[in-house]
């Protein structure tokens, strides 16, 4: 059988947790049209009967890092590619201009000594910038294009995949892990998914200055689960803005979370969020 380690890398907003989604076929990693979604990397089982494929997702690397947070992003993301890896795949976007971004992430892929391989992604969109990226073809060992979004090619990609990793034993046993992201537990599953629909429904600033902290877990009889959480913020204003006029924004993506975790748990799910104001969780949590 093959079996390696696959990661990912981009610039953000390229769409690496989207593939990542759509590859493992359920959520593994929160999405969002924002930039910066992500803020570890991620790790997520693909089997089959060619074998087994741990896909690491990491946080896209973005030049200006100047909290501490972002900071952290950045040196987490570096640190990934130092861990044992067997293929790279680079994921770029070009409905969008190349940019320093880019550059950055490009010379950190070139240094990588391991096969790689060059993801097109967006295929379902103009890709106006497609000629800036051509020149990139004859350095990698192969090239797909893909919708990550539609789940175009995803199969070609898998397929490629395979190709290029090693014959190996199984990597893990699938079966001693309730949760999609394999260094993720419950609590940190139900955090991500809340503070991805937060992201969908603030705008500007707002979703990087929140986290979520899951602070209880309660079965409460056979069918309803008890989930407590914080979303902490930098400022009143902020707070103001999360919770919304009468609690209507915070009961908004509150429910929203609430419906996709039943859908996940085949449980009835009670939300109770709150919001607090928590000036340092950048530095505390980075």
């Amino acid at each position: 059988m093959k079996s390696g380690t696959v990661m990912l890398i981009g610039r953000p907003n390229v769409g690496k947790s989207t593939l990542v989604n759509n590859i493992i076929g359920q959520k593994v990693a929160i999405t969002s049209p924002k930039p910066q979604t992500t803020r570890f990397a991620i790790e997520a089982l693909y089997e089959d009967p060619r074998g087994q494929i741990i896909f690491v997702d990491t946080p896209g690397i973005f030049n200006k890092a100047t909290d501490a947070l972002s900071k952290k992003i950045n040196s987490q993301t570096l640190q990934t590619l130092g861990d044992k890896i067997d293929l790279v795949l680079y994921i770029v976007d070009p409905t969008r201009k190349r940019d320093f971004e880019e550059a950055k992430v490009l010379g950190i892929v070139r240094k990588i000594d391991k096969p790689k391989i060059l993801v097109v992604n967006k295929e379902d969109e103009e890709q106006k910038y497609l000629p800036q990226y051509k020149f990139l073809e004859s350095e990698f060992d192969s090239v797909v294009s893909v919708s990550a979004l539609k789940r175009k090619n995803i199969k070609t990609l898998l397929d490629t995949i395979f190709e290029k990793l090693p014959e190996g034993e199984a990597l893990i046993d699938k079966k001693d892990y309730i949760y999609p992201a394999l260094n993720m537990d419950s609590t940190v599953f139900i955090a991500e998914l809340i503070r991805e629909k937060l992201f969908l429904q603030l705008r500007r600033e707002v979703p990087y200055t929140a986290t979520v902290v899951v602070d209880e877990i309660k079965e409460r009889n056979d069918s309803l689960t008890y989930i407590r959480a914080r979303i902490l913020t930098t400022t009143d204003v902020y707070k103001k803005m999360i919770i919304g006029a009468g609690g209507k924004r915070i009961k908004e993506f509150g429910s929203m979370a609430r419906v996709e975790l039943e859908g996940a748990t085949g449980r009835k799910i009670y939300l109770d969020i709150t919001v607090e104001v928590d000036k340092h969780w950048m530095q505390t949590m980075a």
